[in-house]
């Protein structure tokens, strides 16, 4: 055989072993994956894993552990957009005072979403035990019109390299406008950005829940961008498995009863572990999960990266 066919015939042969191996990897089974959800009780009775019922893709499947969340293993990031008002400026001892009353051992940070990265604020730029170092680190935002890119930018590289090995319950709070200044015209007519889509997704596959407090930016005003940035901010919110909070379409008076809801949400929260066939790269499996136990209802992520693991 000559050398150049039997050149040709080995890259063949490696080709198709490469395959096979690719086609093997992708059937090696389900993974264990986990969901972050959190439970609205009127009763605070602790969830009963036994009334759920999950559907992963459509199919019944067996949820295969439940674990509330502790205080000492959750990861709370919270995102400053640093084009907010001036006004900001006053609530930041609602902020000092909701991070120092944080239970010990929780893992913190504060980040300032500028120029479509977050700017996070401790020294090894990661989180913190040390919760009144991290308030400490707070300051005054910058207040200069759109200087965050877009939130969503901002949410999508941070999720994406999220500063932490460890594994843990993941939480964000997001402090913006959330309008998109990248999608365009800030009319009802025209909500469906495909940099929100992607944040989102991004936060799924991270097993982030994202919560955010709508607060005005020095560059928007109008009841226009309020609805608009508030409507692209309830969707990540409601994708993710969690809640967005304002106050009618102006900037809160007070950030406390929000920081309150927060909190309590992170105490309510649990992580629903069960099996997930992975299928192709980076697909999202659909999620469903319902519980048949009297006044409890569940805010549970739309979808989740197949074997990602938060405990």
């Amino acid at each position: 055989m000559p050398a150049m066919r039997r050149i040709l015939f080995a890259g063949a042969i490696a080709a198709m072993i490469s395959s096979s191996a690719v086609c093997l990897s992708a059937q090696e089974g389900p993974v264990a994956t986990t969901a972050l959800i959190n439970v609205q009780s009127k009763s605070a009775v602790p969830l009963n894993p036994e009334m759920l019922t999950l559907q992963v893709n459509g199919r019944g499947t067996p949820v295969t552990g439940v674990k509330p969340v502790s205080g000492s293993s959750a990861q709370v990031a919270i995102l400053i957009d640093d084009g907010l008002r001036g006004s900001f400026a006053n609530q930041l001892k609602d902020v000092t005072d909701f991070l120092n009353a944080m239970p010990p051992g929780m893992q913190v940070l504060v980040g300032y979403m500028r120029n479509g990265l977050v700017d996070v604020t401790t020294e090894n730029k990661g989180f913190s035990t040390d919760h009144a170092a991290v308030a400490n680190s707070l300051r005054i935002t910058l207040s200069s019109p759109g200087i965050s890119a877009s939130p969503y930018f901002c949410l999508s590289e941070f999720v994406k390299h999220w500063p932490s090995n460890q594994p843990g319950p993941r939480f964000v709070l997001m402090l913006t406008n959330g309008v998109d200044p990248y999608n365009g015209s800030t009319s009802i007519m025209n909500q469906d950005s495909p940099y929100v889509q992607t944040a989102q997704e991004d936060a799924q596959r991270n097993g982030v829940a994202v919560y955010s407090i709508y607060y005005g930016d020095s560059g928007m005003r109008g009841r226009r961008g309020s609805f608009s940035g508030q409507s692209y901010l309830q969707q990540v919110a409601e994708a993710t498995g969690a809640e967005s909070f304002w106050q009618g379409t102006g900037s809160p008076v007070s950030l406390e009863p929000f920081l309150k809801a927060f909190n309590k949400d992170i105490s309510e929260s649990y992580t629903v572990s069960f099996m997930v066939d992975p299928g192709r790269k980076n697909d999202l499996a659909r999620l469903k999960l319902k519980t048949s136990q009297p006044g409890v209802k569940l805010r549970v992520p739309d979808g989740v990266k197949p074997g990602v693991a938060l405990e």
